[in-house]
């Protein structure tokens, strides 16, 4: 960080995974590598069809999620499933949200919430 930097703007805090609905349709696809059916997506994240569709498909034009549409037994199935990108887009997601609870807590200072242990400060 150079000293002109902002120190709390925290710029990589995507505003496509930072919604609610999308961060907990990214940590079940995390979670599951090689894909989740479309009904056990919408059950992990407490969404109804259409809300669940209406997340994956802003995830699917940003390029972190993956929709395929096939038949099993005669019935369709919707499959979705993390691109690498996504997965990486993902992961470097979270380290930037995990700093900003380091430094809330930081920021906090000694006292902890819940007898949680503090978390150390970001590096000088």
């Amino acid at each position: 960080m150079t000293p002109d930097e902002p120190p709390f703007a925290y710029d990589g805090l995507d505003r496509v995974l930072h919604e609610k609905a999308r961060l907990g349709i990214m940590t079940s696809l995390m979670s599951h590598p090689k894909g989740l059916a479309f009904g056990d997506l919408k059950q992990l994240c407490g969404l109804t069809d259409g809300n669940l569709s209406r997340h994956l498909q802003v995830l699917e034009e940003s390029g972190v999620v993956e929709i395929s549409k096939t038949f099993e037994k005669k019935r369709p199935l919707t499959t979705c499933k993390l691109t690498a990108s996504g997965r990486k887009r993902f992961l470097e997601y979270i380290e930037v949200l995990e700093q900003v609870v380091r430094d809330a807590a930081t920021a906090a200072g000694p006292q902890t919430a819940g007898g949680r242990t503090k978390l150390k400060p970001r590096p000088a």
